[in-house]
Protein backbone atom coordinates (compact mmCIF):
# COMPACT_ATOMS: atom_id res chain seq x y z
CA UNK A 1 0.00 0.00 0.00
CA UNK A 2 0.71 3.35 0.10
CA UNK A 3 1.17 6.52 2.52
CA UNK A 4 0.59 9.88 1.13
CA UNK A 5 3.02 12.72 2.21
CA UNK A 6 1.25 15.79 1.01
CA UNK A 7 4.36 18.54 1.27
CA UNK A 8 4.20 22.54 0.31
CA UNK A 9 7.23 24.18 0.07
CA UNK A 10 7.20 25.32 3.84
CA UNK A 11 8.94 24.15 6.64
CA UNK A 12 5.81 21.71 7.42
CA UNK A 13 7.10 19.55 4.64
CA UNK A 14 9.78 17.90 6.89
CA UNK A 15 8.10 16.67 9.92
CA UNK A 16 5.12 15.56 7.04
CA UNK A 17 8.00 13.24 5.57
CA UNK A 18 9.22 11.95 8.93
CA UNK A 19 5.62 10.74 10.04
CA UNK A 20 5.20 9.28 6.56
CA UNK A 21 7.79 7.41 6.93
CA UNK A 22 7.42 5.85 10.22
CA UNK A 23 3.80 5.26 9.21
CA UNK A 24 5.60 3.31 6.03
CA UNK A 25 7.93 1.41 8.21
CA UNK A 26 5.66 -0.12 10.33
CA UNK A 27 3.15 -1.22 7.45
CA UNK A 28 6.08 -1.68 4.84
CA UNK A 29 4.25 0.53 2.47
CA UNK A 30 6.11 3.43 -0.07
CA UNK A 31 5.99 6.88 0.87
CA UNK A 32 4.32 9.22 -2.36
CA UNK A 33 5.44 12.52 -1.50
CA UNK A 34 3.02 14.73 -3.68
CA UNK A 35 3.37 18.19 -4.08
CA UNK A 36 0.21 20.23 -5.95
CA UNK A 37 1.13 23.33 -7.81
CA UNK A 38 -2.22 25.77 -7.49
CA UNK A 39 -3.50 27.15 -10.68
CA UNK A 40 -2.29 30.40 -9.67
CA UNK A 41 0.90 29.53 -9.63
CA UNK A 42 1.25 27.59 -12.81
CA UNK A 43 -0.12 30.57 -14.68
CA UNK A 44 2.33 32.94 -12.73
CA UNK A 45 5.16 30.91 -14.11
CA UNK A 46 4.20 30.86 -17.75
CA UNK A 47 3.36 35.12 -17.32
CA UNK A 48 7.37 34.56 -16.14
CA UNK A 49 8.47 32.73 -19.05
CA UNK A 50 11.50 33.45 -20.78
CA UNK A 51 9.86 33.61 -23.88
CA UNK A 52 5.89 34.46 -23.01
CA UNK A 53 4.50 33.02 -26.77
CA UNK A 54 5.44 29.94 -25.84
CA UNK A 55 2.67 27.91 -23.70
CA UNK A 56 4.31 25.75 -20.70
CA UNK A 57 2.98 22.50 -21.13
CA UNK A 58 1.30 20.49 -18.85
CA UNK A 59 3.39 18.06 -18.28
CA UNK A 60 6.10 20.77 -17.70
CA UNK A 61 3.96 22.40 -15.06
CA UNK A 62 3.53 18.54 -13.33
CA UNK A 63 7.40 18.12 -13.70
CA UNK A 64 8.11 21.18 -11.87
CA UNK A 65 5.64 20.23 -9.05
CA UNK A 66 7.28 16.67 -8.92
CA UNK A 67 10.57 18.08 -8.34
CA UNK A 68 9.17 20.10 -5.89
CA UNK A 69 8.24 17.32 -3.67
CA UNK A 70 11.64 15.52 -4.83
CA UNK A 71 13.66 18.26 -3.32
CA UNK A 72 12.11 17.58 0.23
CA UNK A 73 12.92 13.83 -0.07
CA UNK A 74 16.28 14.65 -1.40
CA UNK A 75 16.08 17.04 2.03
CA UNK A 76 14.91 14.50 3.71
CA UNK A 77 15.64 11.41 2.87
CA UNK A 78 13.55 8.30 4.07
CA UNK A 79 14.32 4.88 5.30
CA UNK A 80 11.43 4.10 3.33
CA UNK A 81 11.26 3.32 -0.30
CA UNK A 82 9.49 7.22 -1.57
CA UNK A 83 8.85 8.47 -4.48
CA UNK A 84 8.09 12.21 -5.83
CA UNK A 85 4.72 13.06 -7.90
CA UNK A 86 3.44 16.30 -8.79
CA UNK A 87 -0.03 17.97 -9.81
CA UNK A 88 -1.64 20.95 -10.78
CA UNK A 89 -5.10 22.15 -9.83
CA UNK A 90 -6.84 22.68 -6.39
CA UNK A 91 -4.65 21.21 -3.37
CA UNK A 92 -7.02 19.21 -1.50
CA UNK A 93 -8.99 18.07 -4.73
CA UNK A 94 -5.87 16.49 -6.12
CA UNK A 95 -4.92 15.23 -2.96
CA UNK A 96 -8.00 13.41 -2.38
CA UNK A 97 -8.37 12.74 -6.12
CA UNK A 98 -4.82 10.76 -5.97
CA UNK A 99 -5.81 8.51 -2.61
CA UNK A 100 -8.85 7.51 -4.41
CA UNK A 101 -6.44 6.43 -7.60
CA UNK A 102 -3.84 4.80 -5.83
CA UNK A 103 -3.67 1.92 -2.86
CA UNK A 104 -3.45 4.43 -0.23
CA UNK A 105 -3.62 3.75 3.49
CA UNK A 106 -2.71 7.24 5.10
CA UNK A 107 -2.84 10.63 4.04
CA UNK A 108 -0.11 12.88 6.24
CA UNK A 109 -0.54 16.08 6.32
CA UNK A 110 0.05 19.69 8.36
CA UNK A 111 -2.06 22.20 8.28
CA UNK A 112 -0.37 25.94 8.91
CA UNK A 113 -1.53 27.62 11.69
CA UNK A 114 -4.29 30.17 10.96
CA UNK A 115 -6.99 32.01 12.79
CA UNK A 116 -10.40 30.89 13.06
CA UNK A 117 -11.31 33.82 11.03
CA UNK A 118 -8.45 32.98 8.78
CA UNK A 119 -9.98 29.15 8.25
CA UNK A 120 -13.54 30.83 7.42
CA UNK A 121 -12.34 32.98 4.95
CA UNK A 122 -9.44 31.13 3.31
CA UNK A 123 -10.56 27.60 4.32
CA UNK A 124 -8.12 24.71 5.02
CA UNK A 125 -6.46 22.53 2.47
CA UNK A 126 -6.08 20.29 5.32
CA UNK A 127 -9.45 20.50 6.84
CA UNK A 128 -11.20 19.98 3.08
CA UNK A 129 -8.77 17.02 3.24
CA UNK A 130 -9.99 15.57 6.85
CA UNK A 131 -13.63 15.91 5.62
CA UNK A 132 -13.26 14.22 1.90
CA UNK A 133 -10.97 11.56 2.17
CA UNK A 134 -11.81 8.20 2.43
CA UNK A 135 -9.26 6.85 3.82
CA UNK A 136 -7.56 7.79 7.46
CA UNK A 137 -6.16 11.21 7.22
CA UNK A 138 -3.15 11.55 9.74
CA UNK A 139 -2.93 15.59 10.50
CA UNK A 140 0.16 16.89 12.83
CA UNK A 141 -0.21 19.64 15.12
CA UNK A 142 -0.16 22.89 13.52
CA UNK A 143 2.58 24.74 13.63
CA UNK A 144 3.49 28.65 13.23
CA UNK A 145 3.70 29.43 9.44
CA UNK A 146 5.74 32.41 7.34
CA UNK A 147 3.04 31.54 4.64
Amino acid sequence: MVIVAAVDESDRAASILEEADNLAEKFGDTIHVLHVMKRSEAIQLEEDSANPDEVVSIDELRNRASRTAAEVIESHPTNASSESVGRIGDPATEIVDYAEDHDVRYIVVSPKKQSATGKMLFGSVAQSILLNASCPVVSLVAQNSEA
